[in-house]
């Protein structure tokens, strides 16, 4: 299953409690499905969306659908209501005036508790909606094919704490989010709160590997450059060597020579710590320096 299937299953879990609720969740399924005109035409590949619209219109209206899926349909399932009774109920029961409307729009009158403006949405979501897997993304997106109701919904958002951007694609208008936390806020409103941790554990997870990885491409290349300088050290004291210059060298700095010689796998604090006595890492880093001057001066 996809990310956005398993949105879904989570929101349908949602219980049927309260028939303002069911009416408001079946009003943003209506204003964001396929058709709602002269009739009802949902699509939905959803297996949990598809078992919980025959419950879910049941509650709202009372009312079974014209055309239901087979039982053992799979991929896109159709769901549809052609009969008049059935569809002047939907209409009476949202206000809509087939007669004097000319385009769809939200009828705030029956969203006005918060709990039915967010079942509305998760009506809207389950009809319309579709969300990225966070390990690919972020992008939740919201679309219909009602102009009105796309302004109108985005106001609605707006008023229950949810800021999405809107675009235009086709003949459809979107409503959507780009931000992580949006995107969570968005589904723990609606109703999806265990879908929003994944986003969160995945977001977390991002950032270690992001973190892991500069740490080990610093690593790696802090180790390249130890080993070009402790291989640049060791050319320097051959060519001391050949020259017989070495000899000529303080002892401290013989010293240093005979160590790195030695121990060419060393670190600049092994090394300081390997003299007798032992020394600083800069006074190390000193006299190796001193001797990469010396040995390439004679080159």
């Amino acid at each position: 299953m996809s990310f956005a299937s398993d949105v879904k299953a989570e929101l349908c879990r949602s219980g049927l409690n309260k028939k303002c609720c069911a009416q408001a969740e079946a009003y943003g399924v209506l204003l964001f499905c396929n058709q709602f005109s002269s009739q009802v035409r949902i699509v939905t590949e959803s297996d949990a969306f598809s078992a919980r619209l025959p419950a879910l219109f049941k509650k709202a209206f009372r009312i079974e659908f014209d055309r239901l899926p087979r039982p053992e349909a799979t991929g896109k399932r159709v769901f549809g209501i052609t009969d008049p009774e059935k569809m002047s109920i939907i209409r009476e029961t949202f206000g809509i005036d087939v007669k004097n409307m000319l385009a769809h729009h939200i009828n705030f009158a029956v969203l006005e508790e918060t709990c039915c403006r967010l079942a509305f949405l998760r009506g809207a979501f389950l009809a319309g909606g579709s969300v990225t897997d966070p390990e690919k993304g972020y992008h939740l997106e919201l679309a219909t094919s009602h102009f009105n109701v796309s302004r109108e919904a985005h106001a609605l958002m707006q008023e229950c704490g949810f800021a999405p951007k809107q675009v235009t694609r086709k003949a459809n208008y979107i409503a959507y989010f780009k931000q992580s936390e949006a995107i969570e806020d968005f589904l723990t409103g609606v109703g999806a709160p265990i879908s929003a941790m994944e986003i969160m554990n995945a977001k977390v997870e991002k950032t270690l590997r992001g973190s892991v990885n500069r740490r080990v491409n610093c690593d790696a290349a802090n180790l390249d450059k130890a080993v070009e300088a402790a291989q640049s050290q060791l050319e320097a004291i051959r060519l001391l060597e050949q020259t017989g210059l070495l000899d000529t060298l303080p002892d401290k700095l013989k010293e240093t020579a005979r160590l790195r010689a030695a121990h060419p796998e060393d670190t600049l604090a092994q090394l300081a710590d390997r003299c007798d006595p032992p020394v600083t890492k800069s006074a190390m880093n000193h006299r190796l320096r001193k001797l990469v001057e010396l040995g390439h001066g004679e080159a």
